[in-house]
């Protein structure tokens, strides 16, 4: 069976969940191979043999954390020329596809971005998207070289499926241009506790409707009590109400989750192509006539100050 390789992402040897999932989508394809690169690259070999890679390619070198970018593409395309895959997978995050599309013209392949699915086909791997704000669903296969793939979180469960999980350690040559642009300085995201929003489960987004700052406590208890991470629409963080990194849409963030409460939001066109390929919908919202109730699973026609925290309490209660 042809080889997969599957860009791990993972913070210091702990592996983020949008790559254990990868790892079930290769398997459908071929035996995974995972790339790993830098701090902490080796200690994720246990989780990813437990979830199916059949080989850890590790490589640790200052450039991985010092410049941006290119010294991963460098050392993916040494992985790609050792192993001549059938395919390489790697998350729909921005600095993924970056990669992603780097490698892809490197390598003279085609690149398919945001899957949701990936099955075996004539020609090679079939990759199954959600276009046009998930209006259509397509399928769609890289006619020249080898396809190059991101896949959007929560597009697949995790899967244990233990394997061989054999690490070895992969040569990497920089090329002239991977110390271009250096990093500087990092600071810390803040904690919230709460789920990192394109990965989680269960998304509870506020829109104009929570008219306010203040307003938004009642969206994050209701997340809290669920476990969720929280949302907003582009209005919503436009008035200053929320951050704009929690801000669901075309213009923000892509989510995919099992369960997704739209609490306050029309449902405008930018806001459904960042959403709708959920599992569930639940929307809550006084206006009947909401575009938001045409795509919802379940709605409820209501005043979210009413309806939202009688929700939080019956969860509550319900978890008490």
């Amino acid at each position: 069976m042809a080889e997969v390789l599957v860009y791990v992402d993972h913070v210091d040897g702990a592996v983020r969940k949008p790559t254990l999932e990868l790892l079930t989508l290769a398997r459908r394809i071929g035996e995974p191979v995972a790339v790993a690169l830098g701090n902490g690259a080796a200690d994720t070999a246990a989780a990813l043999a437990e979830h199916g890679a059949v080989k850890v390619l590790t490589a640790d070198a200052p450039e991985f954390a010092d410049y941006l970018v290119v010294p991963k593409v460098d050392a993916l395309q040494a992985a790609y020329d050792a192993v001549s895959p059938a395919a390489v997978l790697l998350p729909s995050s921005a600095e993924a596809k970056e990669i992603a599309a780097r490698l892809a013209l490197r390598i003279g392949s085609g690149i398919i971005t945001d899957a949701v699915d990936l099955e075996v086909g004539d020609q090679g791997p079939v990759a199954t998207q959600s276009a046009f704000a998930a209006s259509y669903t397509t399928k769609s296969l890289v006619s020249k070289g080898t396809p190059v793939i991101t896949v959007k979180p929560n597009s697949a469960a995790v899967e244990a499926a233990p394997a061989a999980g054999a690490v070895e350690s992969l040569a990497v040559s920089f090329s002239a241009t991977a110390t271009g642009t250096k990093v500087l300085s990092r600071t810390p995201r803040e904690s919230t506790g709460r789920p990192e929003l394109t990965e989680a489960a269960i998304v509870v987004s506020g829109g104009r409707g929570v008219n306010g700052a203040e307003n938004f406590a009642i969206i994050e208890a209701l997340a809290d009590s669920l476990g969720a991470a929280v949302g907003a629409s582009r209005a919503a963080v436009d008035a200053g109400w929320y951050p704009h990194t929690n801000q669901v849409g075309q213009t923000g963030k892509s989510v995919s989750p099992q369960l997704y409460i739209a609490s306050g939001i029309s449902g405008a066109i930018q806001h459904r192509a960042g959403m709708q390929t959920s599992k569930t919908i639940v929307a809550v919202n006084k206006d009947s006539e909401a575009p938001i109730f045409d795509l919802v699973d379940y709605g409820v026609v209501g005043d979210l100050f009413d309806v939202v925290p009688q929700l939080t309490d019956e969860v509550k209660s319900r978890k008490g």
